[in-house]
């Protein structure tokens, strides 16, 4: 149990990928799980990288595991895109959108224009994961920094767990495009800090009484050690045990999956 490692724990900030399932297949036995979260009185909220899906369609996936959760439990790095953008530009601003159809509806939902015609006039460039990717996005994407948009990419994560094994991520996609148009990204999602520090707001805790469980390292858990919280790493995902004991700081726990930690 957390107790057991961490005593002052009130809160837990979980990915979803990797850790909750792959891709259709649930990483254990999620209702369980989710009850004992409860009765050991933890505040619980997901944070993913995981920008192909809206917040209803995690909603959904979540209900068909048999776990219902409340609306402000689920914030994604699509949606913090959306949020820093529609801060840095308060009066509205014209995306071309690398991604699926959710990234766009959750960016149209904080209120920017997403653009599909690079020769429209356009001051943001955003990537993220695109299963239907093509040489023309790329190539509009690349054109479009080229000549002075502002780059961003929802996450960095180059794989992504399947059933199948570990396949193309947003990070993938995102360094195609900084290759092509020689720029790098500004990144939103983990390693960076603003989704953990969102997810906290939302818990109403402090990043002492938090804990981060993911299964990447170089994402959730260096995103967790960069915002102040407790950190630990599931092996059910895509780092192994290796990675985590080469790091220069290690996670707080190393555990096989979530059933482990939990109970």
């Amino acid at each position: 149990m957390i107790s057991d490692h961490l005593p002052n724990i009130k809160g837990l900030i979980l990915d979803m990928d990797g850790v909750l399932w792959r891709d259709r297949e649930p990483i254990g036995d999620l209702p369980a799980i989710f009850q004992a979260f409860k009765d050991q009185g933890l505040k619980v909220i997901l944070a993913t990288n995981n920008g192909t899906k809206t917040v209803d369609d995690f909603f959904t996936k979540l209900s068909r595991f048999g776990v219902e959760l409340e609306e402000w439990q689920v914030i994604s790095a699509a949606q913090a895109t959306g949020l820093f953008l529609a801060e840095k530009y308060p009066d509205g601003c014209r995306v071309f959108a690398v991604g699926t159809p959710s990234l766009k509806k959750i960016l149209e939902d904080a209120g920017l224009t997403v653009v599909s015609d690079r020769h429209e006039d356009v001051q943001v460039v955003v990537a993220a994961m695109d299963t239907g990717l093509t040489y023309e996005k790329l190539k509009d994407a690349a054109l479009l920094i080229r000549s002075g948009c502002e780059f961003i990419g929802t996450n960095p994560d180059v794989t992504y767990p399947s059933p199948e094994g570990l396949i193309p991520g947003a990070g993938t996609v995102i360094g195609a495009i900084e290759i092509a148009s020689g720029q790098k990204a500004r990144i939103v999602g983990k390693p960076e800090p603003l989704l953990y520090q969102m997810a906290l707001r939302r818990l109403g805790l402090r990043p002492e009484e938090t804990l981060g469980v993911g299964d990447r390292l170089e994402t959730d858990i260096l995103g967790a050690q960069a915002a102040g919280i407790y950190s630990a790493f599931v092996l059910s995902g895509a780092s192994t045990l290796e990675e985590a004991q080469q790091m220069p700081k290690a996670p707080d726990i190393i555990v096989k999956d979530l059933a482990e930690l939990i109970f």
